[in-house]
C-alpha cells in the first residue's frame, strides 16, 4: 500500500498548490486552463481507446454501462455527495462534485493504476505508480484551480481503487490477463473522452453514470476470451 499511499499525496500535494494559486487566476486564464486541460484530456482518452481488445465489447460494456449508471443515478449521488462537502467546506458543492468525479476517473482509468497497483504488490515493484504519481501530481495542480477542492477529495478514490489492486494483485492479475486489463484501459479511455467534452464545452454527457462501464469490459473480454 505504500506506493498507492505515495500515490494520493502526490495528488493531495498538487491540489493543494492548485487550490493556493487558483484564487490568483483571472477567468480568462482559467478558461484556457480549462482548454487545456480539455484537450490533454481528450488525446490521452483516445489513446488508451485505441488498446481495446475488441471494440464490440467495449461499446456493449459503455451502453449497458450508461444504463445501469443511469438507473442507479450514479452521477446524480455523486454530485449530492460534492454539494454537501463543499458547502460544509464553504465552496460551491457543484463544483467540487464535479472535480471529484473528473479527477477519479483520470487518475484512476488506465493501465498504469492496474499494473502498476499490481507490480507494487506483488513484487515490490514500485517504479510504475511513482511515475504516474508525479504525472497525478502535476495534474492535480490544473484540475485543482478549476474544481477546487473535489481534486483533492479524489485521492480517496486512489486509495481504494489502487489499494484493491495491490492488495489482491496476486488473484486479479492471472484472473483479468492482458486482454481483460486493456480492455479495462480502453473503457477508462472512453470515459476519458466523454469528460474531455465536458471540458471543452462540446458536451455534458453525464460521464459519471458510465462508471459500471469500467467493471463491465474486462468481465466480458475474460468471457470472450474463453468462448
Amino acid at each position: 500500500m505504500i506506493a498507492t499511499i505515495i500515490n494520493a499525496l502526490a495528488i493531495v500535494l498538487g491540489s493543494a498548490v492548485g487550490l493556493l494559486f487558483g484564487k490568483r487566476i483571472s477567468s480568462s486564464l482559467q478558461a484556457v486552463i480549462m482548454y487545456g486541460a480539455g484537450t490533454i484530456t481528450l488525446i490521452l482518452g483516445i489513446q488508451m481507446a485505441f488498446e481495446m481488445p475488441s471494440a464490440i465489447i467495449s461499446l456493449f460494456a459503455l451502453v449497458i454501462g450508461g444504463i445501469i449508471g443511469t438507473v442507479l443515478r450514479i452521477e446524480e449521488r455523486i454530485f449530492n455527495l460534492g454539494e454537501m462537502i463543499g458547502k460544509k467546506a464553504g465552496q460551491d458543492g457543484g463544483g467540487v462534485g464535479t472535480g471529484f468525479l473528473n479527477a477519479s476517473v483520470l487518475f484512476c482509468a488506465g493501465a498504469m493504476a492496474v499494473v502498476g497497483s499490481i507490480q507494487a504488490g506483488t513484487v515490490g515493484d514500485y517504479n510504475l505508480i511513482l511515475v504516474k504519481s508525479v504525472m497525478d501530481g502535476m495534474v492535480a495542480i490544473v484540475f485543482s484551480a478549476i474544481y477546487g477542492l473535489g481534486t483533492m477529495l479524489s485521492a480517496i478514490s486512489i486509495l481504494i481503487y489502487q489499494g484493491f489492486f495491490t492488495l489482491l494483485g496476486g488473484y486479479l492479475e492471472p484472473l483479468l490477463g492482458e486482454s481483460g486489463i486493456n480492455a479495462l484501459s480502453a473503457e477508462g479511455g472512453l470515459l476519458l473522452i466523454l469528460i474531455a467534452l465536458k471540458l471543452l464545452g462540446i458536451k455534458d454527457a453525464a460521464s459519471g453514470n458510465f462508471l459500471p462501464a469500467l467493471v463491465l469490459a474486462p468481465v466480458l473480454q475474460i468471457f470472450a476470451d474463453k468462448l
